[in-house]
């Protein structure tokens, strides 16, 4: 029965209720990472296994949510939606130079 659950990049990761279960799965998924020019093990695990542990893991946890902010940023810039700042100046609120007479 999955009780932790991991919000990254819009989605939910269901993880095990153990906490030792958690740490065990992160550890294995990094380690996975390390060896990822092997057959069916892929560089992929090792950012899986960070976010398995940034459940129990403060400082994890910060890289986690600083990382999905980036993304998140990123991704609105990529569709073309302009940040706040931006579309002040554009519609001429920006301050003196940028209004209307």
């Amino acid at each position: 029965m999955p009780v932790a659950d991991v919000k990254f990049a819009g989605r939910r990761l269901p993880l095990p209720r153990s906490r030792g279960l958690r740490v065990g799965l992160g550890s294995a998924l990094i380690l996975g990472g390390f060896l990822g020019f092997l057959p069916i093990l892929g560089f992929w695990m090792a950012p899986l296994g960070l976010i398995v542990l940034s459940v129990d893991s403060p400082l994890v946890r910060r890289w986690r949510r600083r990382l999905d902010v980036r993304l998140g940023r990123w991704v609105a810039r990529r569709r073309g939606k302009p940040r706040e700042s931006e579309a002040a100046s554009r519609t001429g609120d920006g301050g003196p130079t940028g209004g209307h007479p």
